[in-house]
């Protein structure tokens, strides 16, 4: 098929620009420089599907990335490219292998998700998420989702990945972490032959300059020169790219101005006056857009224009609104105008991406790549000719007044102010380009980023903070939901469902939790399933952290229905209603995939594993050798599960001739114990079968396999559940020896015995557990487990350990899903 056909089909437009059938036909660019409202979207996203589905480009990654700066954009995007998708017949909504699957990665992704896109590695799929939610996970600490599936999604989205960073010149500091990410890909590349393509990059942008990417570990590659690919000649030809690139737009500086003094002036503050201003210019039956820099400004403005009798329609955007209020905003939006017309008043949310058009527009001053990105959403399609049809009010702000607190460095807002004041016409013909250089950010350097690969929280129960590197320092991110709950939580509340989460800002946030010493609770992901609480209130808004999911008492308020997240707010807030089988979280001791609805053995499940491994390493074209070691490791991975411990906590009987079992039919809350000799109940929170596998493993590892591979196989089999990766130490709450001299660590303890196994080729005799290995230097075992893993991260790095892990994992998750099926 022709890629015009293509595109028709897809779109129902009546062709491809110029450079949207260069981009679908010739080599993938580095850098897309295109004007704003000429369709990049559909541009990448079809000409990712027809080199895959058509040119069957070895080339083209099978996972397309959408990394947007904004929250308001990732369900556009989603809907845009399920249409397409479906136009095209290539829709999977059923696991089809050779259809493309759309996945929204945003937070609330607590489960182990069988049958979610980290199941399919092999299936193309689009993967569409914020800067907050993909960089969090590209770096080994994903918001809002379970830290045990960290290294699944890091796997796949630093493996045959096509990253597509959007409207860069809102990024900030998650700009250079692309680079850097980029630069780590690409020197790790020549030290990696897994099967898997490695991931690559496209930054895309209206304002984009090569000199933004130029960081410590991307400069080399920037020195060699990147693809870069324009508007060329024929496009600038083209009548429909003339009609947008020359749409008419008058430029001029609105009356009202954000200063010290006008905030405090009372009933002739800056609001106020802005709000008069925006109801005299607009026009009836069109639509006006107000672009403010600040969520509270945005609030304001929307309360006061509905003080003013406007009788069309009025809508509030921005990011600080639960998903259902966000869709219904966002539906609104594309509603055609009628009547008096509209008014939207929006934050930065609309800046970029959003297909929203107006025909009068006032913008707060911002950067001048913002301010440029801001025109685009006026006269969008030159649908308004003439020198005042459409008209841009720019709004200044005196960046040097401290009572005027603004996202944006002065002198960013000082630049932005000279362009204005310098020209007549917000057409994208008449605006000078953007600056060369962008603000100093926060670099992430090599160091820090393998330092990410171990998920442990620290002994505080914290983790590394990489809100440094994702959003700009000063707005980090964390996401909030609501629950009637009394004093506090019960221990049994589930965790967020996606439904329920509001993105908030930590300085909203540790706002609200000042006003009336407001509660707020988290999870602890350290607690095993023993009664224990699992929700632990913050003792002080200081405690706060970026990327973190709180819950909030509904009769607190916080939040409103029109208005969004408001701190300080008292109104109770109605919850979402909680779905018990979204919401079940996955704790440390937490064991899901072992309660499947019937009985399997440890035999069977070790052929379904090893099985499943094989196929998925066909698949995936892992070369010979590490396949051999993934099978290996499938066959040896739950080899712990005969335990005692193990075999109690799913209601197995350990002298059950018929067992040991791998699955149980879920009856019966887990109790992980052993019985001794006295015939007392020894309770063994914490419990990691993985763990004992390991150790099994250590003991009886062929002598044939070098101890490289031996430490491999060792790693895959204590990784796959995410518990058991680089560190190995005891936690809270975990039962001790009576001998207190010897080690102990996830509920297995020195001197353990796991009984004598005969299954899948495997004959073990029975079997001492030695736990020297988690001392540090040489012992009784050898290297220290923190010794050998972090030999492995230094030989293999971390994008090639962390597939293998991922493959091991994703292969019991199959057969696991298949046994639960049969």
């Amino acid at each position: 098929m022709s890629y015009r056909k293509f595109f028709n089909t897809a779109t129902g437009l009546k062709g491809p620009f110029d450079y949207q059938q260069r981009l679908a036909e010739g080599e993938w660019p580095d850098l897309l420089d295109v004007p704003t409202g000429l369709g990049k979207t559909a541009a990448v996203t079809l000409a990712w599907l027809y080199k895959r589905h058509e040119l069957r480009d070895p080339c083209t990654p099978r996972r397309l990335v959408w990394c947007l700066p904004m929250r308001a954009l990732v369900e556009q995007t989603r809907d845009n490219v399920t249409a397409w998708l479906n136009r095209l017949d290539l829709l999977d909504e059923g696991g089809a292998p050779d259809k493309v699957s759309v996945h929204l990665l945003m937070g609330g992704e607590a489960n182990v998700r069988r049958g979610a896109w980290t199941s399919f590695p092999e299936q193309d799929a689009v993967l569409i998420g914020t800067q907050d939610m993909l960089l969090s996970r590209a770096l080994m600490r994903g918001y809002g989702m379970s830290r045990y599936q960290w290294p699944v999604h890091f796997a796949l989205l630093h493996h045959d990945a096509l990253w597509v960073f959007d409207e860069v010149q809102l990024m900030g500091s998650a700009l250079p972490t692309t680079a850097q990410l980029e630069a780590f890909r690409r020197q790790w590349a020549s030290r990696a032959d897994t099967g898997s393509a490695p991931a690559r990059s496209l930054w895309v942008s209206a304002t984009l300059q090569e000199s933004w990417l130029n960081t410590v570990d991307f400069r080399p590659h920037l020195k060699a020169g990147l693809r870069r690919q324009v508007l060329t000649d024929a496009d600038h030809g083209d009548r429909d790219v003339q009609r947008r690139t020359r749409a008419p737009k008058a430029l001029h500086q609105a009356k009202a101005r954000l200063t010290a003094e006008t905030i405090k002036q009372g009933a002739k503050s800056f609001i106020d006056t802005l709000a008069d201003e925006v109801l005299a210019a607009h026009v009836a039956s069109e639509q006006t857009l107000v672009i403010v820099n600040r969520v509270d400004r945005a609030q304001a403005l929307h309360r006061a224009l509905s003080k003013r009798a406007f009788e069309g329609e009025l809508l509030l955007l921005h990011a600080r609104f639960r998903p259902a209020e966000r869709r219904a905003r966002e539906q609104a939006l594309h509603e055609p105008v009628a009547g008096h017309g509209r008014i939207v008043v929006a934050t930065q949310a609309v800046e970029a991406g959003i297909d929203i058009d107006s025909r009068i527009m006032f913008a707060e001053l911002a950067p001048w790549s913002s301010m440029i990105q801001r025109f685009g959403r006026c006269n969008r399609y030159g649908r308004f000719e003439g020198d005042d049809a459409a008209t841009v009010y720019w709004i200044d702000i005196d960046e040097e007044s401290k009572g005027v607190p603004e996202p944006y460095p002065a002198e960013a807002l000082a630049h932005a102010r000279e362009q204005l004041l310098a020209c007549a016409s917000a057409s994208p013909q008449d605006l000078a380009a953007p600056p060369e250089a962008l603000p100093a950010q926060q670099v992430l350097r090599r160091r820090d980023f393998s330092s990410l690969f171990n998920t442990d929280p620290d002994l505080s129960g914290f983790d590394v903070d990489v809100s440094p590197y994702i959003r700009d320092i000063g707005t980090p991110q964390a996401q909030v939901f609501w629950r009637d709950v009394d004093d506090k939580p019960i221990p049994e509340e589930p965790g967020p469902m996606r439904e329920e989460l509001c993105p908030v800002s930590l300085g909203q946030l540790r706002d609200h939790l000042k006003k009336k010493a407001i509660q707020a609770w988290k999870q602890d992901p350290l607690v095993a399933k023993t009664g224990a609480p699992r929700w632990v209130p913050l003792r002080g808004d200081y405690e706060a952290r970026p990327g973190q999911v709180y819950l909030l008492a509904a009769n607190q308020g916080g939040y409103d229905v029109t208005l969004g997240f408001v701190a300080g707010s008292k109104a109770a807030v109605e919850p979402v209603p909680a779905d018990a089988e979204e919401t079940s979280a996955e704790d440390f001791g937490s064991d899901d995939l072992s309660g499947i609805g019937r009985w399997i053995t440890l035999d069977q499940h070790a052929r379904d594993v090893a099985s499943e491994a094989v196929d998925l390493a066909e698949r995936l074209a892992v070369p010979e050798d590490e396949r051999a070691l993934l099978e290996t490791a499938a066959r040896w991975h739950d080899v712990g599960k005969a335990h005692e411990a193990f075999q109690r906590g799913i209601g197995a009987d350990p002298q059950d001739a018929t067992g040991p079992w791998a699955k149980s039919d879920g009856s019966g809350r887990p109790d992980f114990h052993v019985v001794a000799p006295d015939g007392a109940k020894r309770p063994r929170p914490h419990f990691r079968h993985e763990l004992a596998s390991m150790l099994a493993w250590i003991e009886h590892a062929p002598e044939a396999l070098s101890s490289a591979h031996q430490d491999l196989v060792a790693y895959l089999i204590a990784a796959h559940h995410g518990r058991v990766r680089l560190g190995l130490r005891a936690l809270p709450e975990e039962a001790e020896p009576d001998d207190s001299a010897l080690p102990f660590a996830r509920g297995v303890w020195h001197g353990d015995t796991l009984p004598a196994l005969s299954m899948d080729g495997i004959e073990l005799p029975a079997t001492s557990l030695r736990l020297d290995l988690m001392r540090l230097g040489e012992g009784a075992q050898g290297a220290s487990w923190s010794a050998r893993t972090h030999a492995l991260l230094e030989r293999h790095g971390p994008f090639t350990l962390a597939w293998w892990e991922a493959l091991l994992r994703i292969a019991d998750w199959r057969a696991s899903a298949k046994e639960a099926r049969e």
